[in-house]
């Protein structure tokens, strides 16, 4: 903990605020420091329980993600409430394991926005690398439905699934860049030169044209 309090820096702690996160430890710092640490199932959870985000971040990187029970990843991404814990968790953890799957349908119908968001990146995931017994049309009637009022979090894990149907496959490709288009959700925000829109129909446009 003295050496993640070391490492903290005011100005990345500043940016990282911005986004909702509560740390300001360079994460390519982080993970110099997890390679030498090399993976520690008991010290990840002791940094987990102390509910520092820093300490969480490290600890998804030492942990063995399939140590963990179902029970046990449910609780813990409840309480992962910042950004970055919730998407390492969710990325580098809960996608590792064996229940992944189990997690995701239980998540798909949480009215917790936040938990609701880790079952749409869990079934983006899916969209992308093993769609077969996803009901994709049934997923996309979800993102027009309720994507335009949905709390960021939850709306920006629909879109990125909106993009990611878009994207990998062409059958429903027109439908999902006609849902973007029509509820117009992130057309406005800010992106980098150099950098693809997260407007969904930008995306998908950009990313097949860079496949073909």
């Amino acid at each position: 903990m003295a050496e993640l309090a070391a490492l903290d820096d005011p100005r990345a702690r500043e940016v990282n605020q911005r986004h909702g996160d509560d740390h300001g430890v360079n994460l390519g710092k982080l993970r110099a420091l997890a390679k030498r640490l090399k993976t520690q199932q008991d010290l990840a959870r002791e940094l987990w329980a102390t509910t520092d985000t820093a300490a969480r971040l490290l600890a998804i990187l030492l942990c063995r993600p399939k140590a963990f029970g179902r029970d046990e990843l449910d609780a813990m991404l409840r309480e992962a409430r910042t950004p970055k814990v919730q998407d390492w968790f969710v990325n580098y953890v809960v996608k590792k394991g064996p229940h992944a799957e189990d997690l995701r349908r239980s998540w798909f119908t949480d009215p917790d926005p936040v938990v609701a968001s880790a079952a749409w990146a869990l079934t983006t995931d899916r969209v992308a690398k093993k769609p077969d017994g996803l009901d994709l049309p049934a997923l996309l009637d979800t993102i027009e439905a309720e994507m335009k009022t949905a709390p960021d979090r939850l709306q920006w894990a629909m879109n990125h699934c909106l993009a990611q149907i878009g994207i990998e496959h062409p059958d429903h490709r027109p439908r999902a860049l006609d849902i973007g288009e029509r509820l117009e959700v992130l057309k406005d925000y800010p992106t980098p030169p150099n950098c693809t829109s997260p407007f969904a129909p930008a995306w998908i446009t950009e990313m097949v044209r860079r496949a073909n």
